[in-house]
């Protein structure tokens, strides 16, 4: 193409941290957890909080344009009692109660926050609204996406950030009124 610089002209390269995949369902006697990130909450990352240490579960598809702006990533996760955490410029914090063979809904939200950084906080789908028209119509527009490689490895080299977040962060999410807390209950999955 005349005028154009031979390496804006190529398409870009594959991104080893997006990789496309089809509807998921819960894997036999586990809790399917899929959290819905938009255009701007792509970056963000969401990790089961253990005892030891964080467990990267969704998130961190960092999206070029040419990819959806609506991504869907599940995580196949043990029944019972569980915490969640989204960290970007903060940390937050999502109890759930979960049941085996069921799905459960998250939304990944944001604001700017600080020197135009993202704040994120998990926002779980009840019933009510899992039920709804509007929702059912919203996750017709979203996209599956898998974990992939580079996601891990970005996990496994911020780890010590990671894990000062949680510790920065956990102390006051537990302080607040339970009713103050996100959670995910049994009854939220289908």
């Amino acid at each position: 193409m005349p005028g154009l610089c031979p390496a804006l002209a190529r398409p870009p390269p594959p991104d080893p941290t997006f990789n496309e995949i089809g509807p998921v369902a819960p894997a036999p006697d586990k809790a399917l957890v899929v959290f819905l990130l938009d255009e701007s909450d792509i970056r963000s990352s969401v990790f089961e909080v253990k005892d030891t240490q964080s467990l990267l579960v969704g998130g961190r598809i960092v999206a070029p344009r040419t990819h959806p702006r609506r991504i869907i990533t599940g995580y196949q996760a043990e029944p019972g009692k569980r915490l969640f955490m989204v960290i970007g410029q903060n940390a937050d914090f999502m109890a759930a109660d979960l049941l085996p063979n069921r799905t459960y809904y998250v939304r990944v939200v944001s604001r700017i926050g600080w020197w135009s950084e993202r704040r994120y906080w998990l926002k779980p789908v009840d019933g009510k609204e899992l039920n709804s028209l509007n929702f059912k119509q919203l996750l017709a527009t979203y996209r599956w996406a898998g974990m992939t490689d580079a996601a891990d490895q970005w996990a496994r080299s911020n780890m010590a950030d990671i894990e000062s977040k949680r510790t920065e962060y956990y102390p006051d999410w537990v302080r607040k009124p339970e009713s103050e807390r996100p959670h995910l209950a049994q009854g939220d999955g289908r």
